[in-house]
């Protein structure tokens, strides 16, 4: 599709073209009849992305390009900034030039003054192309005669006004539902009707439901496509045994969390007799049973990835098959795409099969299990799974060189520790704190590491319609940037011809092991390095050091994976000799689904992050008085932000740094007082006592104590 969306631009540039409707345009472009649908679907995209205009005689022409389309992203001060698809740098847009544009709107922009030094671009909305949000989230607050709702997501920047007869059952408090009946005009609110009542603030659930609501997320399955699961069954069909490779023989063991239940990835490691391993990678075949076109498909597609929320998880795809026949459950026969992998004694992987097999996993083991086998440290679990102690030995062994490999080519071991929180019975939070990993944690990585690339790489040399993880080099202005913070502990980042090598990255990360600033560091250079996404072309992955990468291991719930298995069960099936017909149509499906994974792929970690931000402070609303240690995380215009040593995270308002007058030095990522000259910059470490804590803002408060 984007192939026909830039004939059609370059036609519609050339100085001779004048303004024509669609069907003047595909004859002189030639499009064949069977072609001409899609041909409109390509001027529909470019109309609804702004880049043609159609007159008032149906004539298409160029929209000038001092215009550019772009999300809002609105602060709750006022202003914002507009990110261009395709363009690193975002737009700032003063209050001033708004045209009271809320979060989330589609907005067509003119630049009124471009980026320099000091500061970014700045433009101004003039046209609201779509508003993103139909529904939102907020507190009624109940009048006699009318009422409003205060949204959850304070960068929306309105109040929503609900009349006396849009109130439904609200009462007065109660989290709700609303639906946007009229948008924000100058002067005036947003309005909009009640169309469901979550419940009081504090009532149980009600708060990772109201994050489901403001998100619009599907937290239910239609009975349709449940069905469809369930026709399934929970049994593999042994007709098809016979198409596949038979692995049930093998020692075969699926290593989870303990309360893991969709279990989509199997393996097993042995030594060849040329001293090489061979390691084997069985993941859940799901495109067996999630067809192309079918309910199941279609569900799949719309969430593109499962949610994770505290206590709670969103699913892609129903129980019946993630928990079911598509989990690679423990002594069950099951189906399987799987990619063995001959790996020499340096890492290198010597040659790979990928092949559809029918697996028995043997054992379904924990990271807490294969970590005590390998540490000797538990007499009871040593006995249970004595004739397999040396399968996971032999697994570690291969984990430590590939690992080693992987850092040697610039693998970036971020070691940032992600939060553990602890919810009681009712679902509150009860305790955070670090979320502890181990070395077998980092076995499985490194397996799943190296069935991706072999995977990615091997169809990449097939030219096949595929979907890569994508993690372009990090932006040179923003390395230099980073460098003047690094410069503080004596360190830099080298360029070389204006280019960044991942080995250059991870000596940083190497030098600062195990030292104080370890985790700031690590974290400041996570925030420069750009977003990994989801596209049809492989640029490489920066992050892994790695020239071919693709997610092919959790199919079960991501939609790439599940999509590039349908890619390569057709490869297989064909004997790697597929129709051009194929190609064409999953080049284009290829495009379009990375696009759409990827915006999934945010709301996922939006959800995620938000949920975690929102127990956090539930947590800290009884630690209100208490005094921690904690470290300067980030330094911004309007304060510090401190974080704890259980990685909560709070901020200290310029009000509460003292009775002096602070600076903001932008450069240096500090702050100087004006008087005293103390400043704060990222690293440092503070004393500081809870002061608030917000559940409905997700925002924690700190001051700081001298």
């Amino acid at each position: 599709m984007k192939n026909k969306e830039k004939i059609i631009l370059d036609f519609m540039k050339d100085e001779n073209y004048t303004p024509m409707k669609a069907k003047e345009m595909s004859i002189i472009l030639g499009v064949p009849k069977i072609e001409y649908n899609k041909f409109l679907e390509a001027i529909k995209n470019l109309e609804e992305n702004y880049k043609i205009v159609k007159n008032k005689k149906n004539r298409y022409k160029l929209i000038e390009e001092k215009y550019k389309q772009g999300e809002y992203r609105k602060n709750q001060k006022g202003f914002g900034f507009v990110k261009i698809e395709n363009e690193e740098d975002e737009i700032y847009i003063s209050r001033e030039n708004s045209l009271r544009a809320i979060n989330g709107d589609i907005v067509l922009i003119e630049i009124i003054e471009e980026k320099n030094k000091l500061k970014k671009a700045e433009g101004k909305i003039k046209k609201i192309v779509k508003h993103q949000k139909e529904t939102l989230v907020g507190t009624f607050q109940k009048n006699e005669n009318f009422g409003f709702v205060v949204p959850d997501d304070k960068s929306l920047g309105t109040d929503v006004f609900i009349s006396k007869n849009n109130f439904g059952k609200a009462r007065n408090g109660h989290k709700v539902l609303v639906q946007i009946t009229k948008y924000p005009e100058s002067g005036k609110n947003a309005e909009g009707k009640v169309i469901e009542v979550l419940g009081a603030p504090n009532q149980a659930g009600v708060d990772m439901l109201s994050l489901i609501k403001e998100y619009n997320l599907p937290s239910k399955f239609p009975e349709q496509v449940v069905e469809e699961a369930k026709k399934c069954g929970d049994k593999i069909d042994k007709k098809d045994i016979l198409k596949r490779i038979d692995c049930r023989k093998h020692i075969i063991f699926t290593i989870d969390g303990e309360d893991a239940k969709d279990l989509d990835d199997a393996v097993r490691v042995i030594k060849l007799e040329n001293g090489n391993y061979r390691l084997d990678v069985h993941i859940a075949d799901v495109s067996y049973y999630v067809k192309e076109g079918s309910l199941l498909d279609s569900e799949a597609q719309i969430r593109g990835t499962s949610i994770y929320m505290l206590g709670r998880v969103i699913p892609m795809l129903p129980r019946e098959l993630s928990n079911g026949i598509c989990s690679l459950n423990a002594g069950e026969d099951r189906f399987t795409l799987s990619c063995s992998m001959e790996i020499d004694l340096n890492g290198k992987i010597i040659s790979s099969e990928v092949y559809k097999g029918v697996i028995k996993v043997i054992e379904r083991m924990n990271y807490n299990d294969v970590q005590k086998i390998l540490d000797k440290s538990d007499n009871e679990v040593l006995k249970r799974y004595e004739k397999y102690i040396q399968d996971f030995e032999l697994m570690a062994e291969l984990a430590t060189i590939l690992k080693n490999r992987r850092l040697e080519q610039g693998y970036l071991n971020l070691d940032i520790p992600e939060s553990k929180i602890e919810l009681d019975k009712e679902g509150r939070a009860i305790n955070v704190g670090k979320y502890e990993t181990s070395f077998s944690n980092e076995i499985i990585e490194q397996f799943m590491l190296c069935a991706n690339e072999a995977v990615a790489e091997k169809f990449y040399w097939l030219e096949a319609p595929f979907i890569y993880r994508v993690h372009e080099d990090p932006d040179l202005d923003k390395v230099k940037d980073l460098n003047k913070f690094l410069f503080n502990f004596g360190l830099k980042i080298k360029t070389t011809n204006d280019k960044v090598y991942p080995t250059e990255v991870s000596k940083i990360l190497d030098d600062i092991k195990g030292k104080e600033e370890e985790k700031v560091v690590s974290t400041l250079i996570l925030r420069t390095l750009k977003l990994a996404r989801y596209e049809a072309e492989n640029k490489g992955h920066f992050g892994i050091a790695s020239k071919y990468y693709c997610h092919f291991t959790s199919p079960i719930r991501r939609y790439p994976d599940l999509f590039i298995h349908r890619v390569i069960s057709k490869y297989l099936e064909d004997n790697y000799v597929v129709s051009d017909e194929f190609i064409e149509d999953y080049k284009e499906k290829a495009e379009k689904r990375a696009n759409m994974s990827s915006e999934r792929e945010k709301i996922a970690t939006k959800v995620e992050r938000d949920s975690e931000d929102l127990k956090k402070a539930e947590y800290m609303q009884d630690k209100i008085g208490e005094e921690y240690e904690g470290i300067v995380s980030s330094v911004t215009q309007f304060g510090i932000f401190v974080e704890l040593e259980n990685t909560v995270e709070g901020l200290i308002r310029f009000e509460n740094l003292g009775d002096e007058y602070f600076i903001y030095d932008e450069e240096r990522k500090r702050l100087i007082g004006e008087k005293t000259k103390k400043t704060y910059k990222i690293g440092d470490k503070v004393k500081i006592k809870v002061i608030s804590a917000n559940k409905l803002l997700r925002q924690i408060d700190f001051e700081l104590k001298k």
